[in-house]
């Protein structure tokens, strides 16, 4: 590290503002497969108690009908968002009977592709759309990847915050285009350092053998039912997950927003001859939306990605230059199994401080080379994490041990913590920070270390352990409702989004094909 963090640091503390951070955002968006009693997905339609998967703003679907997904608001205090994604978990337990929710990002017993039903979202074309996406996503990548869950934590800087910077480096660009820059900047060390968060946070160390239809991909047996990697800390995030070989050709670049538009542009304009081979739409049913190398962006799975509010039926790279990177979305969190709500505070203490280093740390440009060095870290962290002797790639090509590396980013979030800790006026963050410290020395105290050992003293296959503590929690979540107040407002939200979903398909509409030639037609504005 070459200590520009440090030096940022103090240049703000110096400058006698304290508490800058003070209105930063978070929110969360938690997903979770609804599954029965005996560990296998729940083949019943999205709970008509929980409103339209459509048009709900806080409780919808992901890739599946059973894939719940959790969203929250973004708030200025993260106990804010926790009390509100449990709010949400309670409420859904209200309507969905005797199901649990299930705790690991890893899937429960998956009996075969027809067994991970495709969400629905009603008749409307743009119900249709996200329908048919996900079909596409099952031609192209099989159902078993897209029923692995996980948590998003999306985080904006204050304003006052990034201005007080800006100023420091005296920087006199409009703060639009100044603001994306920085989040450009963040996203890059992020891609560098982001193998921090499955190290120390990673919870899928194990899968059930029916994820892989009984491939063992270069396992280990743990048991019978189960396969692991002795020190795996996120499967989810390995080759087998999110990181897969599919996708390993795309060269998005993260180096300003106009390189990152164009590139993610050209992957959703160029055809792809494999795909087009599916077809588009054949035997009188929608296989995808398009054969082009991605559907649309949020097909192209990454650790981290530059967001902006998009308006209704906006591409998602036409809101970025519209509106330029209004906040990150953080994607590496596994589901923690020891949580009621799978994440806790100190975890997301935790993202903040690194979020802050990634910000204020010296960010060069990525090129090819440093690229395919990032992308094997992330990959050798996934499967081999607690390895002792593991050691990743460095910047300049050479290799370095995982322990001491972390050890060097964790002694410099320290300045980034005492910021942060400046906004409620204690140390939480520091605290925090040493807490962490503690289980990168000691990995035995990570959850993917916790989850394996707890397995071996319960002799337990990997399905035994999530339905245990799927029950465990649905216990906790059932046995403490919701006051009276929150019951009324969350059914009166599901009520007004069935009443939204009706009055969309209400309303006469063009052919589905049109519907998708004028959304694709959408060109971003041209770059400042």
């Amino acid at each position: 590290m070459n200590q520009s963090a440090e030096r940022r640091v103090r240049r703000l503390q110096q400058s006698g503002e304290r508490g800058l951070l003070c209105g930063s955002r978070r929110g969360l968006e938690k997903e979770s497969l609804r599954v029965t009693q005996d560990g296998h997905i729940a083949q019943t339609p999205h709970p008509a108690g929980l409103g339209s998967a459509l048009c709900h703003p806080s409780i919808t679907t992901d890739y599946s009908e059973a894939l719940l997904e959790l969203v929250t608001a973004a708030y200025t205090d993260e106990s804010e968002a926790l009390a509100r994604l449990d709010a949400l978990h309670r409420y859904t337990y209200s309507q969905i009977n005797d199901e649990l929710l299930w705790v690991t990002s890893m899937p429960c017993i998956v009996g075969g592709e027809a067994a991970i039903p495709i969400a629905n979202y009603g008749s409307s074309n743009i119900g249709q759309m996200k329908h048919v996406y996900r079909r596409g996503l099952a031609w192209r990548y099989g159902r078993s990847m897209q029923a692995i869950a996980g948590i998003h934590f999306n985080y904006s800087f204050s304003e006052s915050f990034l201005r007080a910077v800006q100023t420091r480096e005296e920087d006199s660009r409009d703060f639009t285009v100044f603001r994306s820059e920085f989040y450009f900047r963040l996203i890059r060390n992020f891609q560098r350092y982001g193998w921090l968060v499955p190290y120390l946070m990673g919870a899928s160390p194990a899968i059930c053998k029916s994820f892989t239809g009984g491939q063992d991909l270069g396992f280990d047996s743990f048991s019978k039912h189960t396969y692991y990697t002795p020190c795996a800390t996120s499967l989810r995030m390995s080759d087998i997950g999110y990181k897969n070989n599919a996708q390993a050709a795309l060269n998005i670049s993260y180096n300003d927003l106009d390189a990152y538009v164009d590139t993610l542009r050209a992957a959703i304009e160029t055809p792809d001859p494999e795909y087009a081979r599916i077809g588009t739409y054949v035997d009188g049913e929608w296989r995808q939306l398009n054969t082009n190398i991605l559907q649309i962006e949020n097909e192209y799975y990454s650790f981290v990605r530059p967001k902006a509010i998009a308006q209704s039926g906006e591409q998602p790279t036409c809101a970025l230059r519209r509106a330029g990177v209004e906040y990150v979305e953080i994607r590496a969190l596994d589901l923690n199994p020891f949580e009621p709500v799978g994440v806790n505070a100190e975890q997301l203490e935790f993202l903040e401080v690194l979020l802050l280093l990634c910000l204020l740390e010296d960010s060069p440009p990525i090129d090819p080379a440093e690229q395919s060095h990032i992308n094997a870290n992330q990959g050798l962290v996934a499967r081999n994490g607690r390895d002792p002797d593991l050691t990743l790639y460095r910047g300049d090509g050479n290799r370095v041990c995982l322990r001491d590396w972390a050890a060097e980013l964790l002694a410099a979030m320290e300045g980034p913590a005492e910021l942060l800790d400046e906004v409620h006026g204690d140390a939480r963050y520091r605290r925090t920070l040493a807490t962490f410290r503690e289980r990168a020395s000691h990995p035995e105290l990570t959850p993917s270390a916790q989850i394996l050992d707890e397995m071996r003293t319960n002799k337990e296959e990997f399905v035994e352990f999530g339905k245990r503590l799927s029950n465990q929690h649905a216990n906790t979540l059932r046995n403490h409702q919701l006051d009276a107040e929150s019951i009324l407002a969350l059914q009166a939200e599901a009520t007004k989004s069935l009443a939204e979903q009706a009055a969309l398909e209400a309303v006469p509409e063009p052919s589905f094909e049109s519907f998708l030639k004028s959304y694709f037609s959408q060109e971003p504005m041209t770059g400042s």
